[in-house]
């Protein structure tokens, strides 16, 4: 179940793209007595498909795409980058200090209407 859950998320079912915030509630689940009808070859396709159904039902909507960036530098300019992912939408995922050197990754959600010129105004915030 959990395998299809993650294949079903991985391409959802109207464009084929990943799903994100999405939650499935199981209540019950009765399987067949025979071994034989228990197997993921079995249960797999079977549950990518009662996802689908599920998915479909709930009235989804498609939203803006968006590109996961992941930028790493030195400490010292994080804050031109963090102001140029507010001037153009940029939604920080994470800030990670890599240990041992004084550099910092941040993995940030950018819409891709906000992405056309994006190194350009990094590169300008940031002297480089």
């Amino acid at each position: 179940m959990e395998s299809a859950f993650q294949w079903a998320s991985k391409e959802g079912p109207m464009t084929d793209e990943h799903m994100r915030g999405i939650r499935m509630n199981l209540h019950d689940v009765v399987l067949h007595t025979d071994a034989i009808h228990r197997g993921g070859g079995q249960i797999i396709p079977t549950a990518r498909r009662v996802y689908y159904a599920a998915e479909l039902l709930a009235e989804p909507r498609l939203l803006e795409p968006m590109f996961l960036a992941e930028i790493s530098g030195p400490s010292d300019i994080m804050g031109g980058v963090y102001q140029v992912l507010n001037t153009r939408r940029g939604i920080i995922e994470e800030e990670i200090q890599i240990v041992g050197t004084p550099q910092n990754m941040v993995k940030c959600y950018l819409p891709v209407a906000e992405s056309f010129g994006f190194t350009a105004a990094l590169r300008g915030a940031t002297a480089g």
